[in-house]
């Protein structure tokens, strides 16, 4: 990983060391900070599960912090609530994320808490059982909004019976038949020091995190033996999209509907250009979507518009709540709207102000340590290079009018993806 200034010479701010197990640990110097985060970033999600595994990342995430041979469920939980610690845990498609903020004179704990628990969790039958309840829990709780059910609906509208097209938490049946034995061997594949990152960020010396990684992380062997060859990618291609439409009818009050079109991967160097593109479309209070359908024709509440990235695949969308006799009018205006800017792009005064909103919210964002630690860890496990936040904001500037007006007609010209969610009538 290189890490550049805006007049693209390394700068060493950020400090990576690659043990020889291949376990990455980079860290970030924040000056005048006095908390410090740690993020064990492992490279596996649910786009890495079998149909019978369906949900096992996520699972495997839960069952995580249910104990060690050091530490019962609860030990682990005292441990960082002592020191005033929050941690937890979350699971994309593309990675699992466990990460803890502290103080900085309590990283040593957090560093020890989690690669206790990312390396030599037991996860007993016991364990299994209360925690597969929990998340069968859960699943129903998304099953009951809205707003996930049609955005899980437009995943699978647009990749199919695809790990990209299916819920991260897995279906009621899946998690029910999923066994321990299956989930442990799971564990085993995926969570090497190969696959990791251990990111931290805040009030740190990296030579110190070093030391703290390599006793946290070498219980039982863990770091022992030599990193094992990767295979190249073979996904040079983004994966196709399926257009169409999906319905699922539910006794509710709203129409909730998703309507888009294929995307960008997330390498892709037009990604800033669209990140100019979608904050005019439907980024804030100001842009098309949010002043036509809501201010000007009152016809939604909820109205904004979002771009998704994977490795190689994308897709970006338009996601509206309305009331059901309003839905034919909604979706007119959204795809009128997604015409215009198709046929002419946006406007100069539409450019800057989506630059301003990148910056603004890139800038701000990345204030605390956590945020900090979730761009090197992220960087470092799915990009070749970790860029300077003026770099990134020099990529943004460079954006012009032609190429949004060329990205914009090249998107919105495709077949589009329709997902809708409401009553029959």
């Amino acid at each position: 990983m290189t890490v550049k200034d805006a007049d693209g010479a390394v700068t060493s701010r950020v400090r990576r060391t690659v043990l020889p197990s291949g376990l990455r640990v980079v860290t970030e110097h924040m000056a005048g900070s006095r908390s410090a985060s740690i993020g064990v970033w492992v490279n596996v999600g649910s786009r890495d599960e079998t149909p019978s595994l369906h949900g096992c990342s996520h699972f495997l995430e839960h069952l995580l912090f249910k104990g060690t041979p050091e530490r019962s469920a609860m030990e682990i939980s005292v441990a960082l609530d002592a020191v005033g610690g929050e941690f937890n845990a979350f699971t994309s498609k593309e990675y699992t994320v466990f990460h803890a903020r502290v103080l900085d004179e309590d990283l040593a704990t957090a560093v020890d808490v989690l690669g206790d628990m990312v390396t030599a969790s037991t996860i007993t039958e016991p364990d299994v059982e209360a925690e597969r309840d929990v998340i069968l829990d859960e699943i129903a709780m998304h099953d009951d909004d809205p707003d996930d059910v049609v955005h899980n609906l437009f995943a699978h509208q647009a990749w199919g019976d695809s790990p990209l097209g299916r819920p991260i938490a897995g279906t009621e049946a899946s998690i029910t038949a999923m066994t321990r034995a299956q989930i442990h061997r799971f564990y085993r594949r995926h969570y090497r020091p190969d696959n990791m990152v251990v990111a931290v960020a805040g009030n740190v010396d990296h030579t110190t995190v070093v030391r703290q990684a390599k006793l946290a992380f070498g219980r039982g062997g863990f770091l022992e033996g030599q990193a094992l060859p990767t295979s190249p990618d073979q996904s040079e291609r983004a994966r196709k999209v399926q257009a169409g439409e999906a319905r699922t009818v539910r006794p509710q009050e709203q129409v909730n509907l998703v309507l888009g079109v294929k995307g960008l991967t997330r390498t892709d160097p037009r990604r800033y250009a669209l990140g100019v593109l979608n904050t005019a479309l439907g980024g804030g209070t100001s842009s098309r979507m949010f002043q036509e359908v809501r201010e000007n024709r009152g016809l939604a509440y909820s109205v904004y518009s979002f771009a998704t990235h994977h490795a190689d695949a994308g897709v970006v969308g338009v996601s509206v709540g309305c009331l059901p006799g309003k839905y034919d009018a909604v979706l007119e205006t959204v795809r009128g709207e997604l015409a215009k800017v198709a046929a002419d792009g946006i406007t100069a005064e539409e450019l800057e102000r989506g630059k301003g909103q990148l910056k603004g919210g890139l800038v701000l964002g990345l204030e605390d340590s956590g945020s900090r630690m979730s761009r090197i860890g992220k960087a470092e496990l799915v990009y070749d290079e970790l860029l300077t936040i003026d770099e990134v904001v020099r990529r943004i500037e460079a954006v012009t009018l032609d190429d949004v007006s060329v990205l914009a007609r090249e998107l919105f010209t495709q077949p589009e993806i329709l997902a809708v969610v409401g009553p029959a009538k």
